[in-house]
């Protein structure tokens, strides 16, 4: 069976990202231990300074609220504007996310969370989040 939900149970990070002119936005899933350098990141993407984006935009275009940043919102894009990156680390292995609520876990390959956000349109990759 692909998918199992389970409560209780530990995430990855994600994180909701947007850079000074609100022209790109990117949605991270990173391992949980891992400690993200904003301008490293920056550097590696080739974007203008990063930072977190606002409730109001993760509402308006992910229909997330605070808390509840997960890779499956970008099921909710409808215009495919984020850009989305799955830590490296979790190729070919199974990864908890999130179904749009904080309050349970779903398990599923990483390369098929991949697959799914690719097919519905938004630029997904595999980020090496060792900087």
């Amino acid at each position: 069976m692909p998918f199992t939900c389970l409560t209780g149970t530990r995430s990855p990070k994600n994180l909701f990202i947007r850079d000074d002119k609100k022209k790109r936005y990117f949605l991270l899933t990173l391992r949980e231990n891992k400690r993200l350098d904003l301008k490293a990141l920056q550097a590696k993407l080739g974007t203008r300074r990063l930072s977190f984006a606002s409730e109001e935009d993760l509402g308006r275009i992910l229909g997330l609220v605070k808390g509840s940043v997960t890779p499956l919102g970008a099921l909710n894009d409808v215009e495919c504007l984020v850009e989305c990156f799955i830590d490296l680390d979790y190729r070919d292995r199974l990864i908890g996310v999130h179904p749009n609520t904080n309050t349970a876990t779903l398990w599923i390959q990483a390369n098929d969370l991949f697959g799914l956000i690719r097919r519905h349109g938004n630029q997904v990759e595999w980020l090496d989040a060792n900087f």
